[in-house]
């Protein structure tokens, strides 16, 4: 980028990517080699722009090199979907996960809790359509292909929140499968769904000293060990310690049953590993969860996810990992300015004021005339 495009409210927005590591990465995997227009930072950054103006194609981000300031910001004035498509498919995935990971990490620092308070990390998995006769290589069922993206998210008390590990696989995968791969700090409170019921890595998590809470599958065989006591004016139907399965397939340790209702007035019993906080502060959350149903309605309606703009592995990777840099980059913004506004808002602003001075775009945030 140019210095006058450092400037810009673009510029401010793509600051927090660390551009030197990505050139490591580049050059570690052979990238650029014999590449004299489009580089992979300048793919990292038209992808983004499109991401951020919901480019539909290739040929509209073609269309899209007339534009001074994106010429500016690129090095270049224009550039052929052939050079776009080949580009796409030929960049590395690993260099735009570790981009992810930096920007994650990023976000884990500036959203630090207080060490006696231990983190909320939401897991849960999204299926992406995929059309059978383009994408081969993902099919799952007789008539369909797909992607599956496994995702874990941080939620903040103030109800925030964002991705900080992902794993994508082929749709057939079955979910618990990336447990092991996702549940990994023992300063975390875990929260997922019955798809990720697994009684021997319950037990397994309990020895490792890793804490979750679990809806429960209505077939759960139940041993009730003790009853627990309510506290008067609790919400919560019924705390238990029980023993969960079947006399072969039992746990080795005691888990904890809460029963609440659901928003639709029906039982839904959770099941967790941890009998040192109220079963009210249980129901709390595992109702969590909506946050990350929310961010997969999010970035499936506001950044480009759904339609790809090629049909190998790569190329969807790449766009699955540009969509999830976008959502990160924002929140960076957000955090940084201690800004009220949703992340729709304040993306709105930045494509209006995309080239201008980043002031003016910032200066929104605030509610205050840009002198």
């Amino acid at each position: 980028m140019d210095k006058n495009t450092l400037k810009t409210s673009f510029g401010k927005w793509v600051g927090p990517i660390n551009f030197d590591k990505i050139k490591m990465d580049v050059d570690f995997f052979k990238q650029d080699h014999y590449t004299k227009k489009l580089t992979t930072q300048s793919f990292i950054l038209l992808m983004l722009y499109s991401h951020l103006n919901k480019k539909e194609s290739l040929y509209a981000m073609e269309a899209e090199l007339a534009d001074e300031g994106l010429q500016n910001t690129l090095g270049f004035t224009s550039i052929s979907v052939s050079q776009l498509s080949r580009k796409n498919n030929e960049v590395d995935p690993a260099i735009l996960s570790s981009l992810f990971l930096n920007l994650a990490s990023q976000l884990n620092t500036r959203f630090q809790p207080p060490k006696t308070k231990m983190v909320l990390k939401i897991i849960d998995s999204t299926t992406i359509p995929l059309n059978l006769n383009h994408f081969k290589w993902a099919t799952f069922r007789k008539t369909k292909s797909g992607y599956k993206l496994h995702l874990r998210l941080v939620f903040n008390d103030d109800g925030s929140h964002y991705p900080d590990k992902e794993v994508m696989t082929n749709a057939k995968e079955h979910d618990r499968n990336q447990l092991e791969i996702l549940v990994d700090d023992k300063e975390a409170m875990y929260v997922f769904d019955r798809g990720y019921v697994d009684y021997k890595r319950f037990d397994s998590f309990t020895d490792d000293g890793l804490f979750f809470v679990c809806r429960l599958k209505k077939n759960a065989v139940i041993h009730i060990v003790k009853e627990l006591d309510l506290l008067e004016g609790n919400t919560v139907l019924a705390d238990k310690a029980v023993l969960i399965g079947t006399a072969k397939n039992q746990t080795r340790n005691l888990f904890r049953i809460v029963t609440v209702t659901d928003s639709r007035g029906k039982e839904m019993r959770l099941i967790t590993n941890r009998f040192d906080i109220s079963a009210d502060e249980i129901s709390k959350i595992y109702r969590s969860r909506w946050a990350i149903e929310l961010f997969f309605k999010w970035i499936k309606q506001h950044v480009k996810i759904k339609h790809f703009y090629g049909m190998s592995e790569n190329a969807v990777k790449n766009q699955i990992y540009l969509a999830l840099i976008t959502y990160c980059l924002t929140v960076l913004v957000q955090a940084e300015t201690k800004s009220k506004k949703t992340l729709l808002q304040i993306t709105r602003w930045l494509t209006a004021m995309i080239w201008k001075e980043a002031r003016h775009w910032l200066r929104r945030f605030e509610n205050t005339d840009v002198p």
